[in-house]
């Protein structure tokens, strides 16, 4: 269903991509990918359509995020690259469009932007009334409901302030107005984005629409119930505080505090920190992100380049391909494995015990000490000397700590 809907978007948006992307010869005159009048007579022509059905088509591309457009540019969004194998990128994309639903259909002339703004946020109990029906609704029954929630909205910004106040001034009271003619507006503009059928006064979910509002509430339940209470905190604090937690707990901290922000800043925000200088908070960082799952694919991947993340970035996208996590290690080279082990051994010296760095060791690729330590050396990790001194500080035989402390030492005054 959200393939069908978003068809003629994704349509136009590919047309764009292939007839204004940079480099073109076709590209408009300003050499920007804007839909100017020429340009929507030019893509009419050439996909058989009316310039007003273009206009329409790319108003929903951008609004589902198809196509991003920055100033007077255009450029085509994650969700158009991942169209074709990603069915979740369309489920987001369709999602998005859900949410701008108010953008989609022009609002009613005449009313009070407060009032609109109060419809707008009440719909989503009346879409959750009209899930938990699971069939058509009465519109006068969802009007009682509207009304109810707007009360309710009115009354929570009945705030009384301390201290004396000047005489209230009378201002006419937008709720004053019926809100029938706002509730059609809204139901029509639910219905343009295929989120419901409306008609013969009554409204009806869509499958689509159905399983939307099921995810939405499932998200505000899982942010609720956060575990280690850290849905609040940003992703560097909220990384240390499930330090300490087992997995599942874990990932369900990811989940709870994944749902409480938008997905492209929680992503810029997990790899922020996975830039810092703690090993261990950038391991967890990658396991959040694997919780985010297919949105995160465009960013893990313009990481490949930045060698303090590139190993994590390999394994992650390994994983994210479909290899199974045991087997992923064999995407990265020598040098990557070994500088992915320093990194771990870093976290282990700063937050674990002695027996975890000692049992690390048994983790190398290299089957010998010697061999270890040579490309342990060599790979220029900047937390080397510290790895070294706390391994041999902690291994309980003698020869292999002094051999290591050697190796330490070598690398902290550049001999060899």
């Amino acid at each position: 269903m959200a393939r069908s809907g978003l068809a003629d978007a994704a349509r136009v948006a590919r047309w764009a991509d292939a007839a204004l992307g940079p480099g073109r010869d076709s590209a408009t005159a300003d050499g920007k990918a804007t839909l100017s009048a020429a340009t929507a007579e030019r893509a009419a022509a050439e996909l058989g359509l009316t310039p007003a059905q273009v206009r329409a088509d790319w108003d929903t591309a951008r609004l589902a995020g198809l196509v991003e457009v920055h100033g007077d540019s255009a450029r085509p969004g994650w969700r158009l690259r991942a169209w074709d194998r990603d069915d979740s990128a369309v489920l987001r994309g369709w999602v998005a469009l859900f949410d701008a639903w108010s953008l989609a259909h022009p609002e009613p002339e005449g009313h009070e932007p407060a009032a609109v703004a109060e419809v707008v946020s009440a719909m989503p109990q009346v879409l959750s009334f009209l899930q938990l029906s699971a069939g058509p609704v009465p519109v006068e029954q969802l009007l009682d409901l509207l009304e109810q929630r707007v009360t309710e909205l009115r009354t929570a910004r009945c705030e009384i302030p301390y201290g004396p106040q000047p005489e209230p001034v009378a201002e006419p009271e937008p709720t004053d107005a019926p809100l029938a003619p706002l509730l059609d507006w809204a139901l029509r503009a639910l219905a343009s984005v295929g989120a419901l059928t409306y008609g013969d006064g009554q409204a009806t979910l869509t499958p689509l629409g159905s399983w939307a509002v099921w995810v939405k509430l499932e998200q505000i339940c899982v942010a609720a119930q956060s575990p280690a209470g850290n849905i609040e905190q940003g992703a560097e604090d909220m990384l240390r505080g499930c330090a300490q937690l087992r997995p599942n707990a874990a990932r369900a901290e990811y989940r709870a505090w994944l749902a409480a922000r938008p997905v492209g800043s929680a992503v810029t925000e997990l790899l922020g920190a996975a830039r810092g200088e703690d090993a261990l908070l950038r391991g967890l960082a990658f396991e959040a992100l694997r919780v985010v799952g297919a949105p995160a694919e465009p960013d893990v991947r313009a990481v490949l380049d930045e060698p303090t993340l590139r190993p994590y970035a390999l394994l992650w996208l390994a994983e994210h391909d479909g290899a199974d996590p045991e087997d992923a290690h064999e995407v990265l080279t020598r040098e990557e494995a070994t500088w992915l082990w320093v990194d771990t051994a870093a976290a282990v010296a700063d937050h674990g015990e002695a027996p975890l760095l000692v049992r690390h060791l048994e983790s190398a690729v290299q089957p010998t000490v010697p061999m270890l330590l040579d490309e342990v050396r060599a790979v220029g990790h900047p937390r080397t000397v510290q790895v070294l001194v706390a391994l041999a500080a902690a291994h309980p035989d003698p020869a292999l700590a002094k051999a290591v402390r050697r190796a330490a030492f070598q690398v902290h005054t550049g001999g060899s």
